[in-house]
C-alpha cells in the first residue's frame, strides 16, 4: 500500500505560480513511478506529467509543456509540481498518483487505468 497526501493548492491570478507537493508512505516509494492528474468540473481526469522512479523518463501533456515542472526527492518520499505561468484553463483537482507497473514505454503511464494508487486531490483555481 502507498498512501499519498497532496498540499500546496490555492487560488492564483493568472500568470502566477504554485507548487505542489505528495507526501508518500506505506510501501517503498523509491520503487514507485509517480504522476500528477487534474480533473476539472464535468470533465474526465487528464494526464499532467510524469517521472518514473529513478527520477528520469520525464513526461509532460502539451497544454503544461515549458510551464510545469515535475521532480522527486527519494529522500524524502515526496514528488512535487512546479506550476509556472499559470493559466484559467489550468483550474482542477490535481492528484497525485502512483504507479508499481513497469512498462516499456513511459507514455503508458499517462492512462488512469496504469495508476495504483491516488491522492485525495488539492484544488488549483487560477483567476483571470
Amino acid at each position: 500500500q502507498v498512501q499519498l497526501v497532496e498540499s500546496g493548492g490555492g487560488l492564483v491570478q493568472a500568470g502566477g505560480s504554485l507548487r505542489l507537493s505528495c507526501a508518500a508512505s506505506g510501501r517503498t516509494f523509491s520503487n514507485s513511478h509517480m504522476g500528477w492528474f487534474r480533473q476539472a468540473p464535468g470533465k474526465e481526469r487528464e494526464f499532467v506529467a510524469f517521472i518514473k522512479s529513478t527520477g528520469g523518463g520525464i513526461i509532460y501533456t502539451d497544454s503544461v509543456r515549458g510551464r510545469f515542472t515535475i521532480s522527486r526527492d527519494n529522500a524524502k518520499n515526496t514528488v512535487f509540481l512546479q506550476m509556472n505561468s499559470l493559466k484559467p484553463e489550468d483550474t482542477a483537482v490535481y492528484y497525485c498518483a502512483a504507479s508499481t507497473r513497469d512498462y516499456r514505454t513511459t507514455y503508458a503511464y499517462t492512462r488512469t487505468d496504469a495508476i495504483d494508487y491516488w491522492g485525495q486531490g488539492t484544488q488549483v483555481t487560477v483567476s483571470s
